[in-house]
Order: C-alpha cells, then sequence, then structure tokens
C-alpha cells in the first residue's frame, strides 16, 4: 500500500486519512495549526452523501449527530411567519463532525504544527518540505489546505479567490438564554429572513458537548450583507487596533464598534427573533465570501481536493459535503488504480464537472446580494429562496427568472 501525505487537517483533510487509512494505506495529516481546530467553525448542513461518506470513514453516525429540523420558515420583519415549506433535515455543527473524525482516526497520524512550505515530485514520488526545515517524502500527496492553499499557490499561482461582494455574519447562541418566544419561533425549522437587499438564515446546532438535548442545544445564525470591495470592506477586516487583516480577520479581533453597528442594524432590519439571537451572540464574526475554482485538479503526484480545488458560495451549502463526495471519489479511484497519478487522473475527471457547477450554483444564489447590485434578493420569493437554499443536490431545480418571481 502507499503512503499518502495529507496536506490539511479540516474535515476535507480527516475525511480522506480515515477512508485511505481504512484502505490500508500509510497516511499522515500535516496541519499548519499548532493547537487542535476543535471548536472552530459553525453550522454544517448535512445531506445524505455526506452521512454516507462520514460512516465509510468510521465516524460513528447516529441521532447524536445532529438536530433534526422538518420544516423551513421565512420570517417577515415584523416576526411573523411568511411562508413555509416541509424539508426534513439534519443540522450540525463544525466541531462535532471534527469531534467524530478525530475519534475515527487511531492517534499519530495528524501532525500539529507541520507548516508545508513547498511541494517537489519526481517520476516515483512527492516531497513536502515544511516550515522548521524537515522534508516528507510520499507516493501521493493530497492538498486539503482550503481556500488559501500553498499547495494550490505553487502549482497553479493563476487561480486565487474572487470577492464576491459581501459578507457573512456568522454566530452561535446557547438556546437558554433565548426567549421561550423565539425559541419556538425557531429551534423546530430552518429559518429565513429577507430584508431588502440582504438575507439571513439560521437552524438549531448540537450545544456544549456535543449534546442535542432541548434547552442545550445552540442556534447558528448566517447574515449576508453587501459590502464593496476596497475601502468599505478593510474596514470590516480592521480590529479595533487599527490593524487591517487582508485575508479574513479572528473572531476576537472583529471590533467592537462593527458588532454594536450589527445590532443595531438587526434591531431595524430583521425579525424581532433573529434581532435577539444577534443581540445574545457573544462573539458574532465576519466572514468575506469568496468564489475560487482550479481549472486543474491533479499535478501528477498531487491532487487538490475540497476548497483548496473548488469554493461556492454557502448558500449551496455543500462545503462539507462537497469534500466528503470529493474524498469517496478519491478512495474509489484508489481502489481501482491504487495510489498512482493514473487513479488521481480519474478523480480529476469526476469532480471537475461537478465542482464548477456548484460554484455557478453559488453565484446564482448569491446574485444581487453583492454591493452596487441592489434589489434583486427583494424580488426573489420566500418559496424560491427556501426551495434553492442549502438543498440535496439530488433535488436541484434551475434557477430561472419565474423561480425568482415575487
Amino acid at each position: 500500500m502507499a503512503r499518502v501525505l495529507i496536506v490539511g487537517g479540516s474535515l476535507a483533510g480527516l475525511m480522506v486519512a480515515n477512508l485511505l487509512h481504512r484502505a490500508g494505506h500509510a497516511v499522515v495529516v500535516l496541519e499548519r495549526s499548532v493547537q487542535s481546530l476543535h471548536g472552530r467553525g459553525a453550522g454544517i448542513v448535512t445531506h445524505p452523501s455526506l452521512l454516507t461518506t462520514l460512516r465509510l470513514t468510521g465516524a460513528v453516525v447516529d441521532s447524536g449527530l445532529g438536530v433534526n429540523v422538518a420544516e423551513r420558515v421565512v420570517l417577515a420583519a415584523d416576526g411573523r411567519e411568511a411562508a413555509r415549506w416541509p424539508c426534513p433535515q439534519i443540522v450540525s455543527s463544525w466541531s462535532h463532525l471534527f469531534s467524530l473524525l478525530m475519534q475515527a482516526l487511531p492517534a499519530g497520524l495528524v501532525r500539529l504544527g507541520a507548516a508545508v512550505q513547498a511541494v517537489q515530485q519526481t517520476a516515483d514520488g512527492v516531497t513536502a518540505q515544511l516550515a522548521n526545515g524537515e522534508h516528507l517524502q510520499g507516493d501521493v500527496l493530497i492538498a486539503c489546505d482550503g481556500i488559501r492553499s500553498t499547495v494550490r499557490a505553487q502549482l497553479a499561482p493563476e487561480v486565487s479567490p474572487q470577492y464576491a461582494g459581501y459578507v457573512a455574519w456568522r454566530g452561535v447562541t446557547d438556546e437558554a438564554s433565548l426567549s421561550a418566544h423565539t425559541r419556538s419561533s425557531l429551534f423546530q425549522h430552518f429559518g429565513f429572513g429577507l430584508p431588502a437587499g440582504e438575507q439571513i438564515l439560521g437552524y438549531p446546532v448540537p450545544g456544549a458537548a456535543e449534546t442535542t438535548a432541548v434547552g442545550q442545544r445552540r442556534y447558528n445564525f448566517v447574515w449576508y450583507r453587501p459590502a464593496a470591495a476596497g475601502a468599505e470592506l478593510k474596514v470590516l477586516l480592521t480590529d479595533a487596533d487599527g490593524v487591517h487583516h487582508p485575508h479574513g480577520i479572528a473572531p476576537q479581533q472583529v471590533s467592537w464598534r462593527h458588532i454594536a453597528a450589527l445590532r443595531e442594524a438587526a434591531r431595524h432590519r430583521l425579525a424581532p427573533q433573529f434581532a435577539e439571537v444577534l443581540e445574545k451572540t457573544a462573539q458574532p464574526f465576519l466572514q468575506p465570501i469568496f468564489d475560487c475554482s482550479a481549472a486543474q485538479l491533479v499535478f501528477g503526484r498531487i491532487a487538490l481536493l475540497g476548497d483548496a480545488a473548488f469554493v461556492a458560495r454557502p448558500h449551496v451549502g455543500m462545503g462539507v459535503t462537497k469534500a466528503a463526495d470529493d474524498a469517496a471519489a478519491l478512495a474509489d479511484c484508489f481502489e481501482a488504480h491504487g495510489a498512482t497519478p493514473l487513479a488521481l487522473q480519474h478523480y480529476q475527471t469526476q469532480r471537475q464537472t461537478r465542482g464548477l457547477a456548484l460554484v455557478q450554483r453559488g453565484r446564482q444564489l448569491g446574485a444581487g446580494l453583492a454591493a452596487g447590485q441592489p434589489g434583486q434578493p427583494a424580488q426573489r420569493s420566500a418559496q424560491a429562496v427556501m426551495q434553492q437554499t442549502a438543498i440535496d443536490p439530488m433535488h436541484h431545480q434551475p434557477i430561472t427568472p419565474e423561480a425568482v418571481a415575487a
């Protein structure tokens, strides 16, 4: 069996590592962070193929995986229900999936503080050069190191994330901190709000210690708001001490002034239930929204996977599921062709078109949210938003002018 170097210890890297380890390959996961990634991220919408891959990794997939929601609702600005649609789903959290995948992987296969600076390859193998000067040898290397992939930057420097013109404010708050009215309005559903030119959605996720017990869950929200590239975005990515973070700002560095302004806007623009969630979220954070598409996924003995290959806007709700589908396809190709360049070429053939399609769908769903493109989200019908956002890809319907008509 082969020695496989996996760059990136987030969910994509852990799914690949588990699948290939269970197939008998010798894997090592190289994670640049010196601390465990546990506790990062927010809510995750699951899909059937994600659950299938999780089971294949050896992760425990049972009733504790997440929270079951049976319906979707849109709340008007006054808090009343504007639309409803039955759509059973399991919603979970990034942290919970990370814990399940780490528990499934034998100890010692993930190396923290292992930042990959460069990769080289020959006809017979590949080498990862770490920041500490160490060189690791493998038969193949799988880059799962995210939207700003170091490996992709070396092999395909022409590929870079493209800012979409808006940001997502995110956060989670404890169920117990919310009023009874807000709990009854939000915790049974996948909720949406459609203020003019913006969009908010939210759903319950597991709480502390990954519990899904009623009263101990958390509520995860995502609020899309326009922010023009340049000065406006720069201000949002500048902390209270005046330091600019151009590639993304850590949650604890988001200026308190921006958070105060966000809560004030929520009081005027959102349903009272969503406004209460914003008020009681201890540390809202923001993420600029990007698209990213790699024209090539395979470079000899090196392959890009997950967000290192494609990043679709989060409206599709497919980031983790796409990574799972990538990982499952890669494992199948290894089973058929060995851990070889031929297997990687078959992987690229299977996943290239799908990745491009998801990126395009994300752009369609986010149309009109960008700064300088006012109005379109307000024109999209509440029913269309519910039926197009974060749904099982098997149920995708074309996004047509009729679908967005009020």
